[in-house]
């Protein structure tokens, strides 16, 4: 368990598979039962090579994500790929896309040190916290990320579930952050509208989560230069963690990696 989060941005890679190759992707364009998305960028390298290079790295706490959901015709290839790059870096990175009670163990057994949820907790617009009940009883709360990827709206942040196709009711506020921290070690937070785009970052989104100083976060969209970074780090107050894709010179993006890794651990 990671306990509360300190005053430090920590860069935490991600590792986005689809069909079964990874990718970078306009988080928008996903849609079920569709092949084609918009594509920033595919590599010809497997999951467990970017695994092994955050392991070569020290870099800790990224995360896997399945792209493509249980039943498609992808999902086995993209999950061998996800199980390939997990016993890459045992207990190094996250794993989410399709997670439920039933099948956690799987992924935390390949080497997840936790799991991350949102469709399944997430469901008809509301939280159903028996299901979340649920979850924390099969993983233990230290071994939980709960995903609230979110879309600005005249309400405020509302979450979006089923690879952010469907927008719920339920907004992202200090009283929902305060009630899940009691049931999961982290949250991630995608910035919907700017996941993928690397045009800049989500920045009220970020302002208002660096005012938590409870269980870390993890923002994820819209990165798209050095200078976000250091406003991410401003606005968030050096307690959000960042998670850079498109924008990456891994995923074919301008920035370099070490960089990011060097601004992120200048305190």
């Amino acid at each position: 368990m990671r306990g509360l989060v300190a005053d430090i941005m920590e860069f935490r890679p991600c590792i986005d598979i689809h069909n079964g190759a990874v990718k970078q992707i306009v988080g928008g364009s996903l849609q079920d039962g569709g092949e084609k998305v918009l594509e920033n960028f595919v590599s010809k390298q497997n999951a467990s090579d970017f695994a092994r290079l955050y392991r070569r790295e020290g870099i800790q706490g990224g995360h896997v994500i399945l792209l493509n959901p249980p039943g498609d015709k992808y999902y086995e290839e993209t999950k061998r790929q996800a199980l390939d790059a997990l016993r890459a870096y045992p207990g190094g990175m996250q794993a989410g896309g399709g997670i439920t009670p039933k099948n956690a163990a799987e992924f935390l057994d390949a080497g997840a040190s936790h799991v991350i949820v949102t469709s399944y907790v997430f469901r008809d617009g509301m939280i159903h916290y028996e299901r979340l009940e649920e979850l924390e009883r099969a993983v233990g709360k230290e071994r939980l990320v709960l995903d609230l990827s979110c879309r600005r709206t005249d309400g405020g942040y509302l979450i979006v579930t089923d690879r952010w196709q469907t927008l719920t009711s339920q907004r992202v506020d200090e009283p929902l952050l305060r009630e899940l921290s009691r049931h999961c070690d982290e949250f991630l937070v995608h910035a919907v509208d700017v996941e993928g785009k690397a045009e800049g970052i989500e920045e009220e989104l970020a302002s208002f989560l660096g005012t938590w100083s409870g269980i870390p976060i993890t923002y994820a969209g819209g990165v798209h230069d050095y200078d976000d970074l250091l406003l991410l780090k401003r606005l968030g107050r050096g307690r959000l963690n960042v998670t850079v894709g498109s924008a990456l010179d891994l995923f074919g993006g301008p920035l370099s990696w070490k960089k990011v890794l060097e601004i992120c651990r200048d305190l």
